[in-house]
């Protein structure tokens, strides 16, 4: 229905942006990792989501494409909601969420809101699972050991990026192409996780 929403940063309240396109406000639901990039006054591109129920019509705006694919995975868990994807991506970065689930770490997603440990392992186990099913492995219980389908990689860290680029909904051939002439040596996970989105941003 609306891909992004492309106008002027009207009004920011904490978790709430209104962009005006042509005279129209669109509220937009975000998470404060968007929120802390808009400026009133300044020219924004959220890309959204459109929720719909019997009861409301519910717009979500992101700053990247990857945070709202983020926000999709999350919501495809069972048993979350907009609002507690919101609250998970409101402290972590896609990045930062993507590694959490590689590597099993319930901390990055229990320091949300409204996010306790049980929904925290729901959503680890399920993306692990989801993405195993996709793609026909399983992930590593921790980072560092590698995975099969990236072994064309060299070097822990790129295979682990790949992995966590998997998790974000990317296949093996757009993550490969991504992280190819990123250093490993030079680079931490989550920095060449951050370089190898903007290589598929400019691709696009």
């Amino acid at each position: 229905m609306f891909y992004h929403i492309d106008g002027t940063v009207a009004e920011l309240q904490p978790h709430i942006a209104v962009i005006d396109c042509g005279g129209v406000g669109y509220l937009l639901n975000v998470s404060a990792n968007t929120l802390s990039r808009l400026k009133p006054g300044a020219r924004a591109k959220l890309y959204t989501y459109c929720h719909i129920r019997e009861d409301a019509f519910d717009l979500y705006g992101f700053f990247s494409p990857a945070e709202k694919r983020s926000f999709e995975l999350l919501l495809s868990v069972s048993g979350v909601g907009p609002k507690v994807a919101l609250a998970i991506l409101s402290g972590a970065s896609p990045e930062s969420l993507a590694i959490a689930i590689i590597g099993g770490d319930e901390r990055v997603l229990t320091s949300a809101p409204g996010v306790g440990k049980k929904i925290a392992q729901r959503v680890i186990l399920e993306l692990k699972d989801k993405l195993a099913k996709e793609s026909g492995f399983a992930l590593t219980s921790a980072p560092g050991a590698g995975t099969a389908p990236f072994a064309a990689l060299s070097g822990g860290k790129l295979s682990d990026a790949a992995a966590a680029l998997a998790v974000l909904g990317y296949s093996s051939a757009e993550s490969a192409a991504a992280l190819k002439g990123i250093d490993p040596e030079t680079e931490s996970l989550e920095n060449i996780i951050k370089l190898a989105l903007k290589n598929m941003l400019k691709g696009s």
